[in-house]
């Protein structure tokens, strides 16, 4: 008997390369198997009607805005249509494209799209609502790939809204700063999926990012840590006024509003290098580098700390018309400093006070008078009395008319519960669903500047449910949602979007849609074809490969 010996064939390793080039190389067929209208849709709309028959188009039809107001919206359109179709629409009377004003639309964002056989109409209550409605149009012949290939548009009816009113992303280039160019890219790309707020966090230990004409050593020294690194660097840079003035009207017209922040009274390091007599007594002589200090502060005792305070808030009020400030009031290292602090020591004396954190009521109120002196509605951190649980009360006495932030790992159920009871308005950034800094997968960026970060996956983001399964009474007070990317390791802007996407579509979904809609496989195959459509528009993101094998 002739025996035939066994071959023992080796079973391949599965590598994190061979299953993202296995990845790219289905993700045209994904696509091709899930099209139709509703097939790119994200963040999913919260009433859709398909209807039968199509619309038509041809070169000589005309788009037909009800109102100038709608210029930037109509402009979009027409881009839309140049991309999707390959044709230039004009203006005029009587188009069979109509972008309409209607003043019986109930919410400011909500947008009505109707395609019928007869024509294609967008209609809002606000320009905002009309571009939104374009963008959905976009993302239906993005999905709709042979319709929109033969001309058509399949019929369907939207009557959309949002879930939430807040919908923010963070950027950060006080760590590292990014050019006005790369910002207004990383918006073009927020407007896109429907977020409304960009939190611009402008000052920090690494950097003081914001002209403040008032007090110029600000950026003379806080703005420049690298003598070496030359101009508008990830070391150096800021942003005149006149900058952030056309930045912000270039985010209005895409409905996105610049809230600027200013971290106080901790995280000051830049801001204590160009003005040291804003320092704790005992720290005065110190040699501080924006390289390496941190865990420094203001004074809470010293008047020149609120006059120079007072100025900043008073010049960013003219800059930033959305007339919201965030002010920071986290990860304050209170002991080290006004623990140690003779004259913040004598301060706490005289007011009874038994603990350094209780002058945060101090500091706070006389920066927050500023604020609302200036008519300037301040956002804070959410600090608790620990930083994880267990945890029973606020750091400190926060005022009725300031808007919390969530953030803490773990801290955001106790945060609803304390902000309902003491009527607070609160935004939800939880570090274990929106920090958008964590890395996305196992051994993934960020390469440095990693503390032993936590993995945030695609799929953990899109587990974010704002509700937290409450009771509607106890989550009345909850106007949003924001996905944090702080800039430690985030040198460029290809970085920050490689950071933020595909993440921050699982958020913006979170923001948008309610959620009885939102459904994992869902999202999985409405992510595939705006993967491929950010790629086109130049944008670097991170494509999960491991979701394919799920």
């Amino acid at each position: 008997m002739l025996l035939t010996p066994l071959i023992s064939i080796p079973t391949p390793k599965i590598t994190t390369m061979n299953r993202l080039i296995l990845f790219l190389l289905l993700l045209p067929v994904q696509i091709l198997n899930a099209q139709d209208n509703l097939s790119a849709l994200l963040p999913l709309p919260n009433h859709i009607e398909q209807r039968q028959g199509s619309y038509h188009l041809s070169s000589n039809v005309k788009i037909s805005p009800s109102t100038a107001e709608l210029q930037f919206a109509t402009e979009q359109l027409q881009q839309v249509f140049k991309q999707r179709f390959g044709i230039n629409l004009n203006t005029g009377k009587n188009g069979k494209i109509r972008l309409l004003l209607n003043p019986k639309i109930e919410g400011d964002e909500q947008y009505r799209l109707t395609v019928s056989a007869k024509g294609v109409t967008i209609e809002g209550k606000t320009p905002a609502g009309v571009l939104y409605g374009v963008m959905t149009l976009d993302q239906i012949l993005l999905g709709d790939v042979v319709s929109t290939k033969q001309g058509k548009i399949q019929a369907v009816f939207i009557d959309d809204k949002p879930a939430y009113a807040f919908r923010a992303l963070m950027l950060d280039p006080a760590r590292n700063f990014l050019p006005v160019n790369d910002v207004k890219f990383y918006i073009d790309q927020m407007a896109r999926y429907k977020y409304n707020v960009l939190q611009f966090h402008l000052t920090d230990d690494q950097g003081w990012r914001v002209e403040v004409k008032n007090h110029p050593k600000l950026t003379q020294v806080g703005a420049f840590r690298n003598p070496k690194g030359g101009v508008n660097s990830p070391d150096n840079g800021y942003y005149t006024q006149e900058q952030l003035k056309d930045l912000v009207l270039y985010a209005k017209q895409r409905n996105v509003e610049i809230i600027p922040e200013m971290d106080v009274p901790g995280h000051t390091a830049a801001l204590l290098a160009a003005y040291p007599e804003l320092r704790c007594g005992f720290l005065k002589d110190s040699i501080f580098d924006l390289n390496k200090t941190n865990n420094v502060m203001l004074s809470a005792a010293n008047p020149k700390v609120y006059e120079v305070l007072d100025d900043v808030i008073r010049e960013m009020s003219t800059i930033f018309p959305s007339k919201k400030i965030h002010l920071g009031g986290d990860e304050s290292a209170i002991e080290k400093n006004w623990g140690k602090s003779t004259e913040d020591l004598r301060l706490m004396q005289e007011h009874g006070y038994t603990k350094p954190e209780q002058l945060m009521n101090i500091f706070f109120g006389k920066v927050l008078a500023s604020a609302k002196k200036y008519g300037m509605h301040a956002i804070l951190w959410c600090e608790l009395d620990n930083i994880h649980m267990p945890a029973n009360e606020y750091l400190f006495d926060y005022s009725q008319d300031v808007t919390l932030v969530t953030w803490r790992y773990g801290l955001t159920p106790k945060c609803i519960e304390l902000t309902g009871k003491k009527k607070n308005s609160l935004i939800l950034a939880p570090g274990e669903y929106c920090y958008f800094d964590y890395p996305q997968y196992k051994n993934d960026l960020p390469e440095y500047n990693n503390w032993g970060m936590p993995t945030t996956t695609l799929k953990k983001s899109y587990e974010f449910n704002p509700t937290y399964n409450l009771a509607t009474s106890e989550t009345q007070h909850i106007i949003g949602v924001m996905g944090t990317l702080w800039g430690e390791a985030i040198k460029d802007i290809n970085r920050a979007t490689y950071m933020t996407f595909p993440r921050g579509l699982a958020l913006a979904e979170a923001g948008w849609t309610q959620m009885p809609l939102r459904n994992w496989d869902s999202f999985k195959n409405r992510l595939y074809p705006n993967l491929l459509e950010l790629t086109k528009r130049g944008v670097s993101v991170r494509m999960p490969f491991e979701i394919s094998a799920k």
